[in-house]
């Protein structure tokens, strides 16, 4: 049986009051059409159709080619923008999710059940349906005794008793794909909005004496759909605490869950632990036995078992086992760390490789570098990497000692065993095991700073006169 998707992301939500399309508003780091489109991609759907319209250009940018996508050029309701995509999916047997691009919230699992009742009970149409303690505002699931659907009941026309009734309609189908098509030839517009509503080919169905199901998610917060930034804080919300207990249950404490922000494609290993304030994002992988945090902020960063980051800002960067960052250092995209690095406070380090058990203790900052295993990097060492036009690459031997407070200028090579001494500035390479001194010779002048004191005075004393 052929699995096939239709997402509908064409609506510009003016109800967000934001330049940026309703779909692509992040929930935990992702655009919402985003978190729909893995949902249906991990529920085994072959074919996914995008319907656009309002802001088509970057949801494809969001996208990209990997999906197929149907232009909705006017927005003429559900049931108008599905039609859509008759050209690409109108004559393929099979079955069709329809789904919203604003309900990030609606799991993997749920979509599985959906498919797996639909098909199981041989039916025209399955609605994803939720249990709300408080139901305005949706419409209404009326079933019949054996558990099918009867009708959908919107609120404002609800009966006292079909009021009542908690099960609301989530917006989510599941549809035999000829069915669907040819139903929808029969929806009109003739309504108060005057639009085509997808609800209609239920009616329709059941009226050519197609069964009607509906499965109940578990999750009520599956139905959500995010039309205002009040919407948008609560899925963000529960999204984020659906994250974090998905980690907390493969074995990652987190100090204080409710102000640990992870990203829906993070993985963690078992034993780590994450302090509070932490933002783990992007495509972030950390090992076992980790300690992250506090206020630790990693994006598409590789942390091997066994590191050690605190206070730290990493981006793009590969930390490897048993390392220590921070505080307060910041690794940028391009840096690689080995084995037992040590990386402490105020250091920058940009696209360069740090091999085993090197130090970079504090006050550094290292640019386009390779540096060997074993190193030492004094305070305030810098490699001057740029001339305002061009990167040069400084290369770093094992076992070299550079003092506190020196200056490579690159391009320079330092090799293996060599000794900088502190505050030299390095513009030639130095040799295995060579002692580099360059910096000017000390000269003392007995009783002069006295002379510079009454000079500088002299120099204040008239210019206050002179004014």
């Amino acid at each position: 049986m052929k699995k096939m998707a239709i997402l509908l992301a064409a609506g510009q939500g003016k109800r967000m009051k934001s330049k940026l399309y309703k779909v692509l508003h992040p929930v935990c780091g992702k655009p919402m059409v985003s978190h729909v489109l893995d949902t249906v991609r991990e529920a085994a759907c072959e074919r996914a159709v995008v319907i656009v319209g309002h802001g088509a250009e970057a949801v494809k940018e969001t996208l990209g080619s990997s999906v197929e996508y149907a232009l909705q050029a006017e927005q003429l309701g559900t049931g108008h923008a599905v039609m859509q995509a008759k050209d690409l999916l109108g004559s393929e047997d099979g079955v069709t999710v329809v789904i919203c691009g604003d309900t990030p919230l609606v799991r993997t699992e749920t979509v599985d059940a959906l498919i797996e009742l639909h098909t199981k009970s041989g039916a025209g149409a399955t609605i994803l349906t939720a249990q709300l303690d408080d139901p305005t505002g949706y419409g209404r699931i009326v079933r019949a005794d054996d558990g099918s659907v009867l009708r959908i009941v919107e609120q404002k026309d609800c009966t006292t008793k079909e009021a009542q009734i908690q099960e609301i309609n989530a917006g989510t189908y599941c549809f035999d794909n000829l069915k669907l098509f040819q139903a929808l030839e029969r929806v009109t517009n003739q309504n108060a909005q005057g639009e085509y509503y997808l609800t209609d080919v239920i009616g329709i169905m059941q009226k050519q004496g197609d069964l009607i199901t509906a499965y109940m998610a578990h999750d009520p917060s599956e139905a959500i759909g995010v039309n205002d930034r009040i919407a948008l804080g609560e899925a963000e919300r529960l999204m984020r605490l659906r994250i974090n207990r998905k980690h907390q249950v493969n074995g990652v404490t987190l100090i204080d869950a409710e102000h640990t922000y992870i990203g829906p494609d993070v993985t963690i290993g078992a034993d780590t632990v994450i302090y509070p304030g932490t933002v783990l994002r992007g495509r972030t992988v950390i090992g076992e036995d980790c300690s992250i945090g506090p206020a630790t902020e990693m994006s598409d960063t590789i942390v091997g078992s066994g590191a050690t980051i605190r206070q730290t800002v990493t981006d793009g960067a590969e930390i490897g086992d048993q390392c220590n960052v921070g505080p307060f250092a910041y690794l940028r995209p391009g840096t690689k760390l080995g084995r037992n690095v040590k990386v402490g406070d105020f250091v920058e380090i940009k696209n360069s490789v740090i091999g085993e058990q090197s130090k970079v203790p504090h006050l550094s900052y290292i640019g386009d570098a390779v540096v060997g295993g074993n190193v030492n990097i004094g305070c305030g060492a810098i490699t001057a990497n740029y001339d305002g036009y061009n990167k040069f690459k400084t290369e770093i031997g094992d076992n070299v000692f550079v003092g506190s407070n020196a200056n490579l200028i690159a391009p320079v090579k330092i090799g293996s065993g060599a000794y900088i001494v502190a505050g030299s500035t390095i513009t030639h390479n130095v040799e295995e095991n060579d002692l580099a001194i360059a910096r000017e010779r000390q000269v003392n002048k007995p009783g002069y700073a006295e002379k510079i004191r009454a000079r500088a005075r002299a120099k204040k004393d008239r210019a206050s006169t002179e004014s």
